[in-house]
């Protein structure tokens, strides 16, 4: 775990971190959360491929749970087709709502009793 504390330390301080207390205090709070720990068994993992991966960052990346480039993509793709679907669904939505009132505006028409009329005896 050296090697990614220290790399932890490095970047800390290229990020501006002047106090060692800030150091310090960020350090732990990593090492608390389990940063440290999953950065490291991912770093071994990659240390130990026999065929090093052409895009480490890629290696990295599905290691840690987040999807590939091509994974992405194709998230994204999946994205724009199912808010295409989304939009037309509501715009289809909303003409039935519109036809379903001006079918019930004739339905009230009739159903209520116009002034003039005189009222039914039971």
């Amino acid at each position: 775990m050296g090697v990614v504390l220290s790399a932890a330390g490095s970047w800390l301080l290229a990020a501006g971190f002047a106090s060692e207390s800030k150091k310090e205090a960020f350090r732990k709070y990593l090492e608390a959360s389990g940063v440290l720990e999953a950065l490291t068994k991912v770093l071994v993992a990659l240390y130990e491929e026999h065929e090093k991966p052409p895009i480490a960052l890629e290696f990295v990346r599905h290691a840690l749970g987040g999807p590939t480039v091509a994974e992405h993509d194709k998230l994204k793709k999946d994205l724009v087709e199912l808010q295409v679907k989304y939009n037309l669904l509501l715009s289809q939505h909303e003409e039935c709502c519109r036809q379903l009132q001006l079918l019930q505006l004739p339905m009230e028409d009739a159903a209520s009793p116009s002034p003039s009329a005189p009222p039914a005896n039971p």
